[in-house]
């Protein structure tokens, strides 16, 4: 895989020709920034791709200010490591928004992924298909990462009923109870499909478990004729993704303005 290639076309199928995420949700190019808008209210709001210069950031950053203070919820400008200007994120900071942890932007080419979801005894997957597997996935999210489960919930209900064709879910469950959920969103007319949420409780990592539900979502990737999938990862799962043949593209910093 050629890196450099493949992040151009990421940026370019995933970034500057972003397709709206959620039923109501609009994509718009404002000057030399294109941002998400609309929806409802637990709809994601923000920058997805930007092209700005030293001359040009601060004026633009404004702008997204006055629009999110506008739109009155959490706007997060989603800057990539290798956005420009050089100082983007001081500048955002500058203007009241706050960073995330950052992680780093991987992709592999799903022909060379293992696709065998080899699971420990006792521990089966489950594919979610209704609200009460999508509170299974709530529940692992809410114990690995913290915070915002109503609106993954509500979020999560809205996809499953308007566009459950681009939304896949699966939880690993041990003794009747979810250990570990990820889900992946597809991305039609890109070539890529994105991994996200993969979380397993403290308990049952080490053994496997995350890299079987990697290699369940990179089957169906690969029934569907995606070319390659994505993950934004932390650091926790990066070094199982490197190993499974993801390779680091950039680095992403979601920076949020809350009002």
């Amino acid at each position: 895989m050629d890196h450099d290639e493949v992040l151009a076309l990421f940026d370019r199928r995933m970034r500057r020709e972003a397709a709206p995420d959620s039923p109501g949700a609009v994509v718009e190019r404002v000057g030399d920034v294109l941002r998400q808008t609309g929806g409802g209210a637990d709809t994601w709001a923000g920058v997805l791709w930007s092209d700005l210069t030293g001359s040009t950031a601060d004026a633009a950053i404004a702008e997204q200010v006055a629009h999110a203070k506008r739109l009155g919820r959490e706007f997060e400008w989603k800057l990539y490591g290798h956005d420009g200007p050089a100082d983007l994120g001081e500048r955002l900071l500058a203007a009241g928004f706050e960073p995330e942890p950052t992680e780093t932007l991987m992709v592999a080419p799903v022909a060379g992924l293992p696709t065998d979801a080899r699971l420990p005894e006792g521990v089966e997957l489950q594919r979610v298909t209704d609200a009460a597997g999508v509170e299974q996935v709530v529940q692992v999210h809410a114990e690995v990462f913290g915070g915002g489960a109503d609106r993954m919930r509500a979020r999560l209900l809205t996809r499953l009923a308007e566009d459950p064709d681009t939304l896949s879910m699966v939880v690993a469950v041990a003794e009747g109870e979810p250990v570990c959920a990820a889900r992946m969103e597809l991305y039609p007319g890109t070539g890529f499909a994105g991994l996200w949420g993969g979380g397993t409780l403290p308990a049952w990592r080490g053994k496997g478990i995350y890299r079987a539900l990697v290699a369940h979502r990179a089957r169906e990737a690969a029934a569907a004729g995606y070319e390659y999938l994505q993950v934004d990862a932390s650091d926790l799962s990066r070094p199982i993704l490197q190993r499974l043949g993801f390779a680091a593209l950039s680095t992403t910093t979601p920076y949020l303005l809350t009002p």
